[in-house]
């Protein structure tokens, strides 16, 4: 069983979290890792009882400090000082923290640096209720296998006073970092990043490779926050697709065309689709830049393209779908269905809404071969899994 590697490494945090109380990202804490396997292994195999046998999970070798994708929000206390840290659950209060147990470390000590650094350049902090203020957020980015590091600073505003003096003193403690983009998001929103990207630094975008490709990604991209377990996932997804070389495949919610440039090296054609301009944008340059020559990415709305698709008569060999939380639609099921793949990949973060259409996919005429769970998200309650779906 997977599940079981480097148990003896895996256990219990040292102590307790002290933030775990207001927090509310960690779901698990005090809860050993391996319990935590054990309960997510139970929640599939109840979840998806009749519809496909579970396979063991697999867990993390490591199961701390893993997220490569840190955001903090900015905040000031009663006292004036700068604190960053996460929304208090259900609420916009801002819980300060000065060190996150399942956060890169390199993203946590940067955080750390610029806590100092705001103050003394007297950068305001933005106020929700007022509307004013310039910093608003801290996004940081680390490529898990290239190390390269992206940092984000969200404003309400285009300009940085003494912006040039800024990135100095950030370089000159920690030179390691790679670019630096300041996004502006001047709307009273919940939206954390904005539209627009000003680049300080660098070139605005890192590159980490995962499955033996490489990937840009930019303030904007989707990208896996947890590369090493994302690439078993990948993996097994590739290994469940059974491609031969021969086949036309359709990667739907491509995002930056992550599974569907690993499957382009094992097929004849790929189209993705995807809602997201900036993705798109991402995955075709991606493409560019692992010189794939087969596989192209569209912007658009991956329920309407499929429907086209289907109404135009047109076939796809295998279907790979990753779909938001709230999992897809019964209208794109139903489009899937009438291109007639041999198989259907099915990559979810959403168990409960993985059952509702593994049910829907069953009536449509495809048999759950089996699942295969993940965990990516350690000491909460998220799972990621991979379902081989094959027409009856």
């Amino acid at each position: 069983m997977e599940a079981k590697k480097g148990q003896k490494e895996r256990g219990a945090m040292p102590d307790a979290c002290p933030y775990a109380a207001r927090c509310g990202g960690c779901d698990y804490q005090g809860i050993p890792y391996e319990e935590q396997l054990a309960i997510k292994q139970r929640e599939m195999e109840t979840l998806l009882k009749g519809l496909a046998p579970v396979r063991p999970i697999t867990g993390m070798e490591n199961p701390t400090h893993y997220r490569c994708k840190v955001h903090a929000v900015l905040s000031r206390t009663r006292k004036g000082e700068v604190v960053t840290g996460v929304y208090e659950a259900g609420s916009h209060r801002v819980v300060p923290i000065k060190g996150c147990r399942i956060e890169n470390r390199k993203a946590d000590r940067i955080i750390t640096t610029l806590r100092r650094l705001i103050p003394e350049f007297r950068y305001r902090i933005y106020d929700e209720d007022a509307g004013t203020g310039l910093l608003r957020h801290i996004l940081i980015r680390v490529g898990g296998v290239t190390g390269q590091i992206l940092v984000v600073l969200v404003a309400a505003s285009t300009i940085l006073p003494n912006k040039n003096a800024f990135v100095r003193a950030l370089l000159a403690e920690h030179p390691e970092i790679t670019s630096i983009v300041l996004n502006v998001n001047d709307r009273q929103t919940n939206m954390v990043l904005g539209k627009r990207d000003i680049v300080l630094y660098g070139t605005g975008t890192i590159e980490d490779r995962l499955c033996g490709m490489t990937f840009r990604i930019s303030p904007q991209s989707f990208y896996q926050v947890n590369p090493p377990q994302a690439e078993r996932l990948y993996n097994k997804a590739m290994e469940l697709a059974h491609l031969t070389g021969k086949e036309r495949v359709i990667d739907a919610y491509c995002g930056t065309g992550t599974i569907g440039l690993i499957a382009s090296r094992h097929a004849a054609e790929v189209i993705g689709v995807e809602l997201n301009a900036d993705a798109v944008k991402d995955a075709n340059a991606n493409a560019r830049r692992n010189q794939v020559t087969n596989a192209r990415f569209l912007c658009a709305d991956a329920t309407r393209f499929l429907v086209q698709m289907a109404e135009e008569g047109e076939h796809a060999d295998v279907v790979f779908l990753d779909p938001p939380r709230s999992g897809s639609t019964p209208e794109f099921l139903s489009a899937a269905a009438k291109l007639a793949p041999s198989r259907i990949v099915y990559i979810s973060c959403g168990p409960d809404t993985l059952a509702r259409d593994l049910k829907l996919l069953r009536e449509l005429g495809y048999k759950a071969e089996e699942a295969w769970p993940y965990d990516l998200f350690g000491w909460t309650k998220h799972i990621e899994t991979v379902c081989l779906l094959t027409h009856s």
